[in-house]
């Protein structure tokens, strides 16, 4: 088992950078393929990246593609995504999720969330 907590959310005006880590518990943690999941709201929650358990794969949302790099620190147990250029579109609670397996689009374990707003 895996716990895991998001931070890093705030306001940002569009255009934009923020770095969301999300720490993981646990000596386990380079078992684990990361995933990055957003919802905004009144909208059902969506997948926004992915990486595998060294970070050798990544994949991302077409959404996001192009702006936003899921990376990870296995010595830190931390994923992180990095945002660029953000649009008022991605405004929303970004969860981090882990799964033993890559590429799920629901995955075992997941955060509280960290709310991210973007202002024009």
């Amino acid at each position: 088992q895996v716990q895991l907590v998001e931070s890093g959310g705030g306001l940002v005006q569009a255009g934009g950078s923020l770095r969301l880590p999300c720490a993981a518990s646990g000596r386990t943690f380079s078992s684990y393929a990361m995933n990055w999941f957003r919802q905004a709201p009144g909208k059902e929650r969506e997948f926004v990246a992915t990486c595998d358990w060294d970070g050798g794969r990544t994949y991302y949302a077409d959404s996001v593609q192009g702006r936003f790099t899921i990376s990870r620190d296995n010595a830190k147990n931390t994923v992180y995504l990095q945002m660029n250029s953000l649009k008022r579109e991605d405004t929303a609670v970004y969860y981090c999720a882990a799964d033993r397996s890559y590429g799920l689009m629901t995955p075992a374990y997941w955060g509280q969330g960290t709310q991210v707003t973007v202002s024009s």
